[in-house]
Parts: structure tokens; sequence; C-alpha cells
């Protein structure tokens, strides 16, 4: 079933379209405070359409994802009473918990691993709000943390230039249904 190769398809078509670092950077600054979605699913089909942009795309995606940290970081210190009931409505409740554990024992490095990883940034912005973490060491680790996962995803992309790109086609199928069956087994074992 070529169902994934379509979805590859509409997506590099919207990785070239006109408004797509608008859309790039709305997504990057929302994911660090709310949004679900990570922006490396479009740096990286954007940066494969364009990869004389990498860069900018890297920098745009950074800028707005630490800016829309802040607003996690606001959010945490001014509104966490309304934004607690979604928390624990989505599964976060016991990352949101590490995250304090995390912040109280490590500080930056907490902020920076966050920004880094797939761990969901969201939680820990909002929790360094919650505790009141020192805003310029928050800036700091998000800016190196951010910025590293964003240029490396950049940089991969750029590297593997159009061959990726056609080698992604060919092979996106499978990629994505593999991944669906290792979801279910890991949601089947760990759930």
């Amino acid at each position: 079933m070529a169902l994934f190769s379509r979805l590859y398809s509409h997506v590099m078509q919207w990785a070239r379209h006109k408004y797509a670092s608008y859309w790039l950077a709305l997504v990057s600054f929302t994911e660090s405070s709310c949004f679900i979605v990570p922006p490396d699913v479009m740096l990286a089909p954007m940066t494969l359409a364009k990869p004389n942009k990498a860069w900018f795309y890297a920098s745009l995606t950074t800028i707005s994802s630490v800016a829309g940290g802040l607003l996690g970081y606001l959010i945490g210190s001014f509104a966490f009473q309304f934004v607690e009931p979604w928390i624990q409505s989505f599964g976060y409740s016991q990352a949101y918990e590490l995250a304090q554990i995390w912040f109280s024992d490590y500080g930056f490095w907490a902020i920076f691993m966050a920004g880094f990883t797939p761990i969901p940034y969201k939680i820990f912005t909002i929790a360094s709000g919650v505790i009141g973490m020192a805003l310029l060491p928050f800036i700091i680790g998000s800016t190196i943390g951010r910025g590293l996962r964003f240029f490396l995803v950049a940089g991969l992309m750029y590297w593997g230039g159009s061959r990726l790109e056609a080698k992604l086609h060919t092979w996106i199928d499978r990629i994505g249904w593999a991944t669906v069956i290792v979801l279910v087994m890991g949601y089947i074992i760990f759930v």
C-alpha cells in the first residue's frame, strides 16, 4: 500500500510552497508551548526541497522554538492552573513530574537536554516557569539545545540532498509501515 509515499509527495509539495517558511515558524513556536507536532517534520522536507536554504530554515526553527519556549515559561509562571488539566488529559503528567525533578537536580542541563532530545520540550518550558528557573540560563540552554537539534536535522538533509530525497521516496512506505509496527508493539508491550 503506497499510503506513505503519497503523503511524502504531498509534504514535499507543501515544503516548496511560498509560505512554507511562515508555517515552519508557526509550528516551531507553538510546539514549544502547546502543539504536539515537532518542527522536524517540516524542517526535514523543506531542507530537502531547498537545500540552499538549510541554514536559514534551521535558524528560523531555532529562533521560533526558543520564542515559543518563552511563552511556555510564561504559561508556567502565570497560568499553570489553566494548563494543568491539559497536561493530565494528554498523558504528560509523568513527564511533567520528571521535568520538575530534573530541574531541581540539573537546572540548565535539564532544559538543554529537553531542547535537544525528543522529550516533550513544551513540558520542560512550562515546568521551568512553574519552578521559577532563572530566565538567562533557560534562554541559553534552550537556544543551544534546540539549535544543535535543528542544525543537525538541516545538516543531514543538506548533506543527503537530492540523492536522499530520491532514496526516501523509494523507501518511505517501508519505513512508514515499520514505524507503525514498532509503535504498536511498543504500545502493547509498555501499556
